[in-house]
């Protein structure tokens, strides 16, 4: 199974011989494909070949492209994610709305106890009001629970006078990760044959990851507390360390694993749920 978190940060060129993937800069250096499952483009001063990019998407890495500012800008995904995406395709379109409203409950009801737990291993008092908001949620989360929920949350974590628009550190390291994250789900998305625009609750015309953006809320807590116990400068490193949260271990069904091969075993939990219109049938990871 692919594990490599591969970061490029100076001009180079990138092509493909032999199985491996192979950086011609100031140094001459190769890393076997098979072993790599994310690719960060950091530099606007790379270039790749076609037989590379081909390549890279038939082995279904996931390959982020950075803009001028560094920041994940962009993504390589496949037309043609899956041998039966047409079909898969059919059965999104045939997602009950009240299956929907039943998962989507569920999924922010997931959230809001993995923000719980990050408060409980802080030792902040205000976790026991998520678990109250965690009972609460209604089906579609008409109540707002979610949005209630993340106020006290990030006041907790972040000062009363945070907010998630304010141009400072916590937000652009919030958004790296965030950003790193979403990359993992489109690419599952993708990987399961179904479309990435078509979400069950965000619904934005001007998204293209609608479902990525509602399947991927449980886990933006792991990306909270990376944040909040790590250093106060966007270096290099710190990026680095962003996305090697991928292969942090988590616990999932009983069973520990990356946060990647989670990521996976969720998705497809999710999928089945919708398609059986089950809500029970989802499993969640645990910090």
């Amino acid at each position: 199974m692919s594990w490599r978190v591969v970061v490029i940060t100076k001009r180079c060129k990138l092509e493909y011989k032999l199985g491996y993937l192979v950086c011609r800069g100031e140094e001459l250096k190769k890393v076997y494909l098979a072993e790599i499952d994310t690719l960060l483009v950091e530099s606007t001063g790379v270039s790749l070949t076609a037989a590379l990019l081909c390549e890279l998407i038939r082995q279904k890495v996931n390959v982020i492209f950075c803009n001028e500012k560094h920041n994940p800008f962009s993504q390589l995904l496949s037309l043609n994610g899956r041998h039966n995406a047409s079909g898969c395709l059919r059965r999104q379109l045939e997602w009950r709305e009240d299956a929907c409203s039943a998962i989507w409950a569920e999924i922010v009801r997931y959230k809001i106890l993995c923000q719980k737990k990050l408060l409980d291993d802080l030792g902040l008092d205000q976790a026991l009001l998520l678990e109250k908001y965690a009972a609460e949620v209604q089906p579609g989360d008409i109540t707002n629970r979610e949005g209630h929920s993340a106020k006290v949350y990030f006041n907790a974590l972040f000062g009363m006078s945070f907010k998630r628009c304010d141009n400072d550190f916590v937000n652009h390291a919030l958004n790296y990760g965030y950003a790193i994250l979403l990359s993992a789900f489109n690419r599952e998305i993708v990987a399961n044959g179904f479309n990435t625009q078509l979400g069950i609750a965000h619904k934005n015309e001007f998204n293209s990851f609608n479902l990525s953006c509602d399947l991927m809320e449980p886990f933006r807590a792991l990306v909270d507390r990376f944040v909040f116990c790590g250093a106060r400068e966007l270096t290099p490193e710190y990026k680095y360390s962003l996305c090697n949260i991928l292969n942090e271990r988590v616990a999932i069904s009983g069973e520990k694993c990356t946060v990647l091969s989670a990521i996976s075993v969720y998705c497809k939990s999710v999928f089945e749920a919708l398609d059986m219109g089950d809500a029970a049938i989802i499993k969640c990871y645990e910090l």
